[in-house]
């Protein structure tokens, strides 16, 4: 979901008239993302090109009106706490441990 309009649809579609929604997007860099996906290229869950393709649409990412929390180097479980304390504009720099 790299562009605005396709979580607009997506939002669009849903009952949202008793819930509040918070549109949080989980990022990270460039080199994290690229060893990440390597991973997934090792155990054959994902194709060589999706780097290439995930790498050219940061950029795009960091555009979409939405929460950003960099996770980058923060376990899934503090990204968790993040996202439910509302911690969503903190740098890995201000995580403690």
């Amino acid at each position: 979901m790299h562009e605005q309009g396709i979580i607009d649809e997506i939002i669009a579609k849903l009952e949202t008239e008793n819930c509040l929604v918070h549109n949080i997007f989980l990022m990270c860099d460039a080199d994290v993302l690229r060893k990440r996906l390597q991973k997934d290229i090792d155990a054959g869950i994902r194709s060589e090109d999706v780097i290439q393709r995930s790498i050219a649409r940061i950029g795009l990412y960091e555009k979409l009106d939405t929460e950003k929390i960099d996770v980058s180097h923060i376990t899934p479980e503090q990204a968790a706490e993040r996202i439910i304390n509302g911690e969503r504009g903190k740098t890995d720099a201000e995580e403690t441990v």
